[in-house]
């Protein structure tokens, strides 16, 4: 292997990049791009839940319930209705998820130590936030009815009763329960294989349409100088992105590494050869750009999103799709990050996720360099 003709294949594609300002504005911009979005506007917590209300007790009682819930922070109560026609208008609009009713007579109800439901309506549009809404103003009824319990012991001039079991939650490695904590770690998978497979999976497709892999194959260079040479911009440009990526997050989001940085940086080299390597499969095979592009947005960016555990529980995917995700690059890159940036776990517990990237890398390097050497180099 000539190191000079590596070098003289990675300058011609630097060159060809730096000429190409739309593979350029696709390398840095649109990955930074996404950091933004995904960390400002991508959130799955729930909170500020918009509440109206129809107060058909009108009693000081029901009033004092309804200022506790707007004080939560879970509960955004945007007024009282008038009558039941506009709990239809406000749940059909959009402009409420939530509405409680308050029946009549619910006070004497209450006060004469008698069931006293309350009618709460969801909008069920998404499941996950319906689902949460109602566990928080299951929580909330709940701890209200205890303060009711107590105030009436007290009354009663009755000892406090203390339940046999109390459940004492503590969260681990995501104390605040932010989402951001790890969707902006998982979008570095996503960023890589933006650049990594993304912008591999034109080069070569590239030089069959431009006519010049004719003159590349009559050129004394091996299969693998070449496929080496190609990569090595690509690769750069990766690792500058994540470094970029990994200063953006702790920078504007406040979300920093709590294990080894260096192990960090092995994870991203792993799975950035990965994606050079699948991408450059790709580009081999379609020898068509816009083919290429398709092909790597299905097989790459698609199941990086989807497949991977980031965005989308696997362990509440059909049985089939779970046996998918085993040969998704990202579910372990992002098991890597996760354990890395919340868990602060070292290689003593996340081996297995290397040993599968540095496996998938050498599987899809040997088969890129079989395909090169096919062609004829």
């Amino acid at each position: 292997m000539m190191v000079t003709r590596i070098r003289s294949i990675a300058r011609k594609e630097f060159y060809h990049l730096v000429r190409d300002f739309r593979s350029l504005y696709l390398a840095f911009a649109i990955p930074m791009l996404l950091i933004l979005l995904f960390g400002y506007a991508l959130s799955l917590d729930v909170d500020n839940v918009k509440t109206v209300v129809l107060d058909d007790d009108r009693s000081p009682v029901s009033r004092d319930f309804i200022r506790q819930m707007d004080a939560s922070a879970y509960f955004h109560v945007l007024g009282t209705l008038e009558n039941e026609k506009q709990v239809s208008e406000y749940l059909d609009h959009g402009f409420a998820t939530m509405v409680v009713v308050f029946p009549q007579n619910w006070t004497e109800l209450l006060m004469a130590n008698q069931d006293a439901p309350l009618q709460v309506l969801i909008d069920g549009s998404d499941p996950n936030y319906a689902g949460i809404s109602a566990a928080y103003i299951s929580g909330f009824v709940g701890r209200y009815n205890s303060r009711l319990l107590m105030h009436f012991l007290n009354k009663k001039g009755m000892e406090k009763i203390n339940p046999p079991v109390e459940g004492r939650v503590r969260v681990w490695f995501n104390e605040d329960l932010e989402s951001r904590n790890f969707i902006v770690p998982g979008i570095i998978a996503i960023i890589i294989m933006i650049v990594g497979a993304m912008l591999t999976s034109l080069v070569i497709a590239r030089e069959y349409e431009n006519g010049t892999m004719e003159t590349l194959l009559s050129l004394p260079i091996r299969a693998m100088e070449f496929l080496i040479g190609k990569s090595i911009p690509y690769f750069f440009i990766g690792m500058t992105v994540v470094m970029m990526a990994v200063v953006m997050g702790q920078v504007l989001f406040g979300v920093m590494v709590k294990s080894s940085f260096l192990l960090l940086v092995l994870a991203a080299v792993l799975y950035l050869c990965v994606a050079l390597s699948l991408g450059l499969l790709i580009s081999i095979i379609t020898k068509s750009q816009l083919v290429a592009n398709q092909v790597a947005i299905l097989i790459t960016y698609l199941p990086s999103l989807m497949l991977s555990d980031f965005v989308f529980p696997i362990v509440n995917m059909p049985k089939v799709l779970q046996k998918v995700t085993v040969i998704v690059p990202a579910k372990y890159f992002i098991d890597i990050l996760n354990g890395l940036y919340l868990r602060n776990v070292g290689l003593d517990l996340l081996w297995p996720d290397y040993a599968v990237l540095l496996a998938m890398f050498c599987f899809l390097a040997v088969l890129t360099l079989v395909k090169m050497k096919q062609e004829g180099m």
